[in-house]
């Protein structure tokens, strides 16, 4: 049964540590705003929905987390490119120019240095990883479209304690769908099938992990229908299994189901004296076959219903998501909630001014690892979860933190990011949780609500406009229930390089 759901849109300029990307680029000094966009023959409709909140990844300069958002058609005139990669956006298969290629590529390589990875006392690990993504964006008009994207991910190192799919993987179809759009009595209306990158909503529920090799896809259906200040849409998908070999071994998982109805509104601008915000409400259904949850594994039937505010107002920017999640796990009642409340205040009139933020994050916990009860641990369908450790050492379940930052401009395109980390569970009979519902152990035996402090900086350097290099860097401080239950203090670095076309 197909639920309702009303999801949110892309991300705003948040703290550095909520982007799901972690290859995006900030516009670089020579890179023109009118670069990208609508091509001379384009036909936009009338007021259309603004393009950063229809839900399908950010899309900043030239190049976009999500890359059959962008649009290249102003590479049909040969004045605006500036090198032979620029030839590659746009290749005409008619003599109009209707019908068209545009090829894309991505490779990245990165090395993470770990001690005591997930808060266990063990030798230092070092993973050294790449990613080299390939992609075609076929345009049979100005109504249809042809997808797909392969991607192959590397894994070695020392003391590896991870040999996961979605880090080591030979080949996999990492995107491949078709795509119909277009007009329809003055409104944009669309559907896509097949495998896709779904991001319509904030990335702490719903995102494409970047942190790993191989991004989150799902299976299935996407629709839309767009005015100038509302929109809806509809989608019934499934999640991805990954295999570690060639392509055939990747399968849509029909032991999941993730569906809904979408909304977004454009909020009136002379808000607050001049605002740029939209209001999301949104429910969401998500089925889980075989789910476990402490002792007991059973499947896990639940139902999103929240609404999220995010946007801009003079020098504040806010991202702020509620949701209250109900449903079934076996034969016990779900009950269960999440906040997330983001907002930075930039200190300048200058968009690379530097800015001071602070995030509150709550996901309620109980009754997780008793296997009796009503079961009150909140998930997500597919959320990152970078931003409650860089290690990926915590998740918002049964969890309070508690965040302030600082975000400024060392020089030119290159950007520092500071963050003190504060963590509680709120139910002291419950676990702390790692991503996967994955306990802890013994966190449920002790007593305690401080769980860790953690010390972070994250830096971008836009080198160009298609190469990026970034560094995270994050010390966790493990705190009594941590310490009772036997784990202890964990540092993590990463470097990465990042070259696209």
């Amino acid at each position: 049964m197909l639920a309702l759901a009303f999801a949110g849109a892309a991300q705003p300029n948040l703290p550095t540590a909520s982007s799901d990307d972690e290859s995006a680029q900030a516009p670089v000094a020579s890179q023109a705003a009118d670069d990208v966009g609508q091509g001379p023959d384009e036909t936009p409709a009338t007021d259309p929905y603004p393009r950063e909140a229809i839900g399908e990844g950010q899309v900043v300069g030239r190049l976009a987390s999500t890359r059959w958002t962008e649009d290249w058609r102003a590479m049909a005139d040969q004045a605006k490119r500036d090198d032979f990669l620029d030839r590659l956006k746009f290749l005409p298969l008619s003599d109009d120019g209707e019908v068209y290629l545009t090829l894309s590529g991505e490779i990245r390589v990165r090395s993470d240095f770990l001690t005591n990875t997930g808060l266990v006392e063990r030798p230092t690990e070092r993973r050294d990883r790449l990613r080299v993504i390939g992609g075609a964006d076929l345009h049979l008009g100005p109504n249809v479209r042809l997808f797909a994207e392969i991607a192959h991910g590397g894994l070695d190192g020392r003391n590896l304690t991870t040999q996961q799919t979605n880090f080591k993987n030979d080949l996999v179809v990492q995107q491949a769908f078709a795509e119909v759009s277009g007009d329809i009595a003055g409104l944009e209306a669309g559907a896509r099938y097949g495998r896709q990158e779904f991001l319509d909503g904030s990335a702490l529920l719903i995102g494409s992990r970047d942190f790993n090799t191989i991004r989150f896809v799902v299976n299935g259906l996407r629709t839309w229908v767009r005015g100038s200040r509302v929109r809806a849409g509809l989608f019934d998908f499934e999640f991805t299994e990954l295999g570690a070999g060639g392509t055939s071994d990747d399968r849509s998982d029909d032991d999941t189901r993730f569906s809904g109805v979408n909304l977004g509104f454009v909020l009136p601008t002379d808000m607050f004296g001049g605002s740029k915000l939209y209001f999301d409400p949104f429910i969401w259904r998500l089925r889980q076959n075989d789910l476990t949850w402490g002792p007991q594994i059973a499947d896990d039937r639940r139902l999103y219903t929240g609404a999220r505010l995010w946007g801009s107002a003079g020098p504040i920017t806010v991202d702020w998501n509620a949701n209250y999640q109900s449903g079934s796990f076996g034969d016990r009642d779900i009950s269960a909630w999440q906040v997330f409340l983001s907002q930075t205040y930039r200190l300048g009139e200058d968009r690379t001014a530097p800015s001071v933020g602070l995030r509150f994050d709550y996901g309620s916990g109980g009754n997780g690892t008793s296997g009796t009860g009503t079961l009150r641990t909140a998930t997500t369908p597919y959320g990152i979860n970078a931003p409650f450790g860089y290690q990926i050492t915590m998740t918002p379940t049964n969890l309070l933190a508690v965040t302030p930052g600082f975000n400024f401009q060392a020089f030119k395109n290159f950007s520092v990011n500071l963050e003190y980390q504060l963590s509680y569970r709120p139910e002291e009979t419950d676990a702390v949780y790692r991503p996967i519902n994955r306990p802890y152990v013994g966190t449920d035996q002790v007593s305690g609500h401080k769980v860790a402090d953690m010390i972070r900086m994250q830096t971008r350097w836009n080198i160009t406009p298609r190469l990026f290099m970034g560094t995270r860097t994050e010390y966790t401080i493990a705190r009594n229930v941590l310490t009772r239950a036997g784990y202890a203090d964990s540092f993590f670095a990463t470097a990465w390089l990042s070259y696209r076309f």
